[in-house]
């Protein structure tokens, strides 16, 4: 329902909630010099992540090659440490290119890193397709940062 019911406009999270400083809130997990990483609040399995820029843009081949880097490097680091965290059986690793594609904010590109488990269902359809997350987001996000602190 929060989702569902959430108010409906001009908002961009991969710009408004970096700029509020409130990380632990705001589920982000990591702050690079072109590139973030923020746990989804609506994701589809525990351990679901976004990698946006920093800079608001809408198409890959408008992103700078540092940007870039460092995208696909924090791509590399979200499955190492879901990798520990989780030990998921496989990642599903994707971008959504403009609305027609999927893109919930097409006018921030964002990566999503979803870890996926032999034999998982992502949607209970018997139940009016409810999500079944056996851990909540502050406690998949409290630890991420354990996993993450020792690889720094």
């Amino acid at each position: 329902m929060k989702y569902i019911e959430r108010p409906s406009g001009s908002e961009n999270i991969f710009v408004d909630l970096p700029a509020e400083n409130e990380d632990r809130k705001n589920l982000i997990l990591h702050r690079g010099e072109h590139a973030f990483v923020i746990m989804n609040a609506f994701p589809y399995t525990n351990g679901h992540l976004l990698i946006a820029p920093l800079r608001e843009i809408s198409d890959i081949t408008s992103l700078l090659d540092p940007e870039l880097l460092e995208i696909n490097q924090l791509v590399a680091k979200c499955v190492g440490w879901l990798r520990d965290l989780y030990h998921p059986d496989g990642f599903n690793i994707g971008v959504n290119l403009g609305r027609a594609a999927g893109a919930g904010i097409p006018q921030h590109i964002h990566w999503h890193v979803v870890p996926r488990w032999n034999g998982d269902t992502n949607f209970m359809t018997t139940v009016g397709e409810t999500r079944v997350m056996p851990q909540s987001l502050e406690e998949s996000y409290e630890k991420l940062l354990a996993v993450m602190a020792h690889d720094a």
